[in-house]
């Protein structure tokens, strides 16, 4: 919304100890969507159910596998199995139907009084006892010891299941065993209830699943994701421990939010004075302070690099020749090259001319509606242009699509820069470096600073580039560091 009536945003967030402050403006540095974002961590199959080595491995399997195996939707009923093209994990996938199948028909007694030593020698001894004879599997680690249900049943007598409310401590094996079965005694009875109701109004199977505030799911998982560490000879967890990791919950520090907040002050300071010049990255990283300067924007950016207008529409008269003739023809001096979309799909192209005397209310076009041009020219194309739509009638004589614009404005759509390969880069002769992102043209920049990793020592960029780079980075990279004052503490930092 900021880039769409030109307003700066200073963007800021912080995870933990780290943090960072962005100012985007239009047109002049780059927006949130002009860099690629980082794909969320997935676990490999394989990992999960076979091979696990982290506490998190045992975490996920409890959260994703055991529990929607028994109170969920299970995996032999998921498409996702069936349309995988992981060749590496085809094997892995036929053994977790066959599991999937097992589980399903122990699921079929869930409520009767061996419910819970069905579902344990199941999950904890038989399937463990076929991955400890896989040799192969632990030639250079200790294999999985299966669990007894008898044994522990033993060594578990007169626990009471409500330690789970101990959620800071660390369960030893014959209370995680204690609170698996309490759980899965809840959650039986719970899914069995909600049959009930479900048959009574004739809708659909209910499921439960995992939610990190819901008690009897948080329980099931750590204590069944403990167990199986305990296979593993893994680090086992605690409840809140659990509950952060599979819950995926970063701790907020009040610090960090406070510097943070300070942080986006001082760049709005700059920014209200016009001085986007002075503006930077800022970034917090576990106690430290590092800036960088703002990329310029990606002109290959969906978001950013998009040209926008307004358009005034006679909803009840105007077609979509119309708005080819007066607009994209008359105003903006489009070829025949050109093809137009609305939130529905393509509805104008050189090879599509049926819809041009449809009226834009029969193509999905109504007010507040947006509208993409793109420039199908082969050599130097304008940038996409988004028109927004305001329903107005036409006055008598004046055309029923015009576009909105103030006294003496001109509106010019820029072009496309010409792409250039990352080898044709050249450094400039002022120091400063031409650095090409994805192989659009070059983008000047000043030279990346270098920081000291505090954990090791070693020199790190202050920011990671995402795309191919050609630069050079030298010793004058170091130059103009951030200064701390050793008596007060103050952060002195460089305005170029």
């Amino acid at each position: 919304m900021c880039l769409a009536v030109d307003i700066p945003l200073i963007e800021s967030g912080t995870t933990g100890f780290k943090g960072q402050v962005q100012v985007i403006k239009k047109g002049r540095t780059a927006c949130y969507d002009c860099s690629p974002k980082t794909t969320p961590i997935s676990y490999p199959v394989c990992t999960i159910r076979s091979t696990p080595s982290q506490p998190i491995h045992c975490i996920v399997w409890g959260k994703s596998y055991l529990l929607p195996e028994l109170f969920g939707v299970a995996e032999d009923e998921t498409p996702d199995l069936d349309n995988t093209e992981d060749s590496d994990n085809a094997e892995e996938i036929r053994k977790l139907k066959e599991e999937a199948q097992a589980l399903k028909k122990i699921r079929q007694s869930m409520g009767s009084d061996d419910f819970s030593a069905r579902v344990f020698n199941k999950v904890f001894n038989q399937d463990v006892e076929r991955l400890a004879l896989m040799e192969d599997m632990w030639k250079d680690k200790n294999p999985p010891v299966p669990l007894s249900y008898e044994d522990l049943e033993q060594t578990s007598a007169g626990i009471d299941p409500t330690i789970s409310t101990e959620s800071q401590r660390i369960w030893s094996t014959p209370e995680n065993f204690v609170i698996f079965k309490d759980s899965l005694s809840r959650l039986s009875k719970r899914l069995a209830e909600d049959q009930a109701t479900a048959d009574k109004a004739d809708q659909a199977r209910p499921i439960i699943t995992f939610d990190k505030d819901d008690d009897d799911t948080m329980d099931f998982v750590t204590a069944s994701g403990n167990l199986r560490a305990a296979i593993f000879g893994i680090e086992a967890k605690s409840k809140f421990d659990t509950k952060q990791m599979a819950g995926n919950i970063i701790p907020a520090i009040a610090t960090t939010n406070a510097m943070v907040a300070g942080l986006c002050v001082m760049q709005a300071f700059k920014v209200l004075k016009g001085q986007y010049a002075r503006t930077k990255w800022l970034w917090l990283w576990n106690g430290s302070l590092r800036t960088d300067q703002l990329e310029k924007p990606n002109p290959e950016c969906a978001v950013c690099s998009v040209a926008m207008a307004r358009i005034s529409v006679d909803l009840e008269k105007a077609t979509l020749s119309d708005l080819v003739q007066n607009i994209l023809k008359t105003n903006f001096s489009y070829s025949e090259n050109v093809t137009v979309m609305s939130e529905a799909g393509i509805i104008y192209d050189p090879d599509l001319e049926d819809n041009l005397e449809k009226k834009l209310t029969e193509l999905g076009i109504g007010d507040a509606s947006f509208i993409l041009v793109k420039d199908e020219e082969d050599s130097t194309p304008r940038v996409d242009l988004q028109l927004a739509v305001e329903a107005k009638q036409a006055v008598e004589g004046r055309p029923f699509v015009t576009l909105i614009q103030k006294e003496g404005e001109t509106f010019e759509i820029p072009r496309k820069p010409e792409k250039m390969t990352p080898a044709d880069a050249p450094e400039s002769d002022d120091g400063e470096v031409e650095v090409v992102a994805n192989g659009t043209a070059p983008v000047t920049a000043k030279r990346k600073r270098v920081f000291s990793d505090a954990t090791n020592g070693t020199a790190m960029p202050s920011k990671k580039w995402q795309g191919e780079v050609s630069a050079k980075v030298t010793a004058d990279s170091l130059s103009k560091p951030i200064v701390i004052d050793e008596d007060d503490g103050t952060l002195l930092i460089p305005d170029d």
